[in-house]
């Protein structure tokens, strides 16, 4: 059975017997305010509820264009709390009780790769699109938890390019990175997405993922947490 519900204007859910999909779409970047990050979050919490995987995908061209930068650049008072929900969202999906797979369905730029590097599994569109952590080109620096995450997932041989110089990827080079996983045609990156995650859903033991997860990420976890405590204590971001 198939249902689907909005959790806001730019967030709606639909779930199947296996698999819950949460899609972004606000018209325009889709950018990571405070109600699409809380909708998400509240999304990823009943699909961990219900079981099985989840599928994060944006609209089609954009997944997102990274935190609405409206708020990050109004000053520390309006940026810091966006950046810490984004930061515990990051959490939330690098440690889910589920796994994650994000449908990259064109262009993926600071949160937006973010959430990328947090995910289990990343298939992309193949086109024009421009994926990558590019905060030092527009006089932002990379958040602490962000730099955990960049460590944990990105290759190292493009560690330093990708973080340091901003460096933006095509999605071939994406893959090469760390970003992605795969690509595919963009017509079919909601498919391949949906159905990479039902055979997860179907072929995993619930619980040995589960402390597969703790075991593999607890660690890292940790480290992130005290990079966005270290983050909180600062006023660069804003």
């Amino acid at each position: 059975m198939t249902v689907v519900t909005a959790t806001s204007d730019a967030v709606s859910v639909t779930t199947t017997d296996a698999v819950t999909i949460v899609t972004l779409d606000d018209g325009k970047a889709n950018a990571f305010t405070h109600e699409i990050i809380d909708a998400v979050r509240q999304a990823l919490r009943d699909a961990e509820e219900r079981g099985g995987a989840m599928v994060l995908a944006g609209r089609p061209g954009r997944f997102s264009a990274g935190f609405d930068l409206s708020v990050m650049t109004a000053g520390p008072d309006a940026a810091m709390p966006l950046l810490s929900a984004g930061a515990e969202m990051a959490f939330e999906i690098f440690m889910s009780r589920i796994p994650v797979v994000v449908a990259c369905t064109g262009h993926a730029l600071a949160m937006g790769a973010i959430v990328l590097m947090a995910a289990d599994t990343r298939i992309g569109a193949d086109g024009a699109f421009k994926i990558g952590m590019n905060e030092v080109r527009i006089g932002m620096p990379i958040p602490h938890f962000a730099m955990g995450l960049a460590r944990d997932r990105l290759s190292s041989r493009y560690f330093v390019p990708a973080i340091q110089h901003a460096m933006v990827f095509d999605p071939t080079g994406a893959i090469d990175a760390g970003y992605l996983d795969q690509t595919v045609a963009p017509d079919d990156v909601l498919d391949a997405s949906v159905a990479h995650a039902t055979e997860l859903a179907t072929n995993l033991s619930r619980g040995a993922f589960q402390m597969t997860r703790d075991i593999m990420r607890g660690p890292v976890a940790e480290q992130l947490r005290a990079g966005l405590a270290t983050d909180m204590a600062s006023a660069s971001f804003g």
